[in-house]
């Protein structure tokens, strides 16, 4: 029902905005938001990938990497997803497709690099528990939209009556305003769709599949205090996605309006609450 709320959303908002410019606007926007709406079901995942940066890596490349995802995903009952990695330095992971069966997972070499194991096999299964639960379309689409949003934001920015300014290279007042007006509305709309309830019962799908929720506790607590010192450059839009908010460190006051993760710690506390008990 979200998804569908969202991908309604997204078409309503392009035909309202080809409104503006009569009736040849409003057909343009109908064709405009039935591509949008499509290519949001079909390519989120993509555009998603392409954001982080990821690329493809087989059994051959990270052999540890792809026998911990192969593992889980056979215990789980999960169809192998495609496996990516990104240059990040900062320890980090993400799931995305619009199904199972076109899932794909991706992790930064911090990530590689900072965690036993164990730990990344706790990761791993969070994010795999994203796949099950079929978070990753919902996920997916809501940062397609709230990227779109921002896009529009910006080309409405540079026309001539709104854009105004004597630097070329700069949007003039009016620019800045719509996009601190629009900023809000697109946060807003993902922090309607992506309740935080979801991660943590991805923590807790995860911690079923390992039996034990204390190696998910300490990577939680490790990539937390990594993400607060090493930078890493992601859209605010984009930040949902990942199993720790990547801006945690810096981005400005319009990061935090996109904040979507519940506290870290109250993360670890339910993890290790639920173990102990």
């Amino acid at each position: 029902m979200k998804t569908a709320v969202l991908l309604a959303g997204l078409g309503g908002l392009l035909v309202m905005l080809g409104s503006l410019f009569g009736d040849l606007g409003i057909v343009v926007g109908l064709i405009a938001g039935l591509a949008a709406v499509g290519g949001s079901y079909w390519f989120s995942d993509r555009l998603a990938l392409i954001a982080a940066g990821a690329v493809p890596v087989g059994e051959r490349e990270l052999p540890i990497y792809h026998r911990i995802v192969e593992e889980l995903a056979a215990e789980a009952g999960l169809p192998m997803p495609r496996l990516y990695v990104t240059r990040d330095r900062q320890p980090n992971a993400f799931a995305t497709g619009r199904n199972p069966r076109h899932a794909a997972v991706a992790v930064t070499e911090g990530l590689l690099e900072l965690l036993p194991p164990r730990e990344l096999k706790a990761v791993l299964a969070h994010e795999l528990a994203h796949v099950g639960n079929r978070d990753i379309l919902l996920t997916s689409i809501a940062a397609a939209l709230a990227t779109a949003i921002g896009f529009l934001a910006n080309m409405l920015g540079w026309l001539p009556l709104i854009g105004s300014s004597d630097d070329e290279e700069n949007p003039g007042p009016l620019a800045m305003l719509v996009t601190v007006l629009v900023a809000p509305i697109a946060a807003g709309l993902l922090q309607l769709a992506l309740s935080r309830s979801r991660e943590f019962e991805a923590d807790r799908t995860g911690a079923e599949l390992l039996g034990d929720g204390h190696p998910l506790a300490s990577a939680l607590a490790k990539i937390d205090h990594a993400a607060r010192f090493v930078p890493m450059t992601v859209e605010p839009s984009q930040a949902q996605k990942y199993f720790i908010n990547p801006l945690r460190g810096g981005g400005g006051n319009l990061s935090m309006l996109f904040l979507t993760h519940p506290p870290t710690e109250e993360r670890i506390a339910r993890l290790i609450g639920r173990t102990a008990g």
